[in-house]
């Protein structure tokens, strides 16, 4: 049997600070029907699982979330 070793390489371009989150006013994706919510916190997106809201957040640039949300909406990701 083979061995197998990964390395954990460090995040090139990773300039987004550590968000306090605590007092942020999420927003349920979907009206009211979805499992995510965003919250729009010091220019960041932060988006969550409503049903698991102690679960780490994502955490988005504005220009990180246009291309998601245009990629949603081309059928890249699936939502459900």
């Amino acid at each position: 049997m083979a061995e197998t070793t990964t390395q954990q390489r460090a995040l090139t371009g990773w300039d987004k600070p550590e968000l306090d989150l605590t007092n942020a006013q999420w927003q349920s994706s979907s009206r009211g029907r979805g499992d995510v919510q965003i919250a729009f916190v010091e220019g960041f997106i932060a988006m969550r699982n409503s049903g698991r809201p102690e679960s780490p957040s994502l955490i988005f640039t504005p220009a990180e979330w246009g291309a998601f949300v245009s990629g949603a909406r081309e059928g890249e990701f699936d939502l459900t």
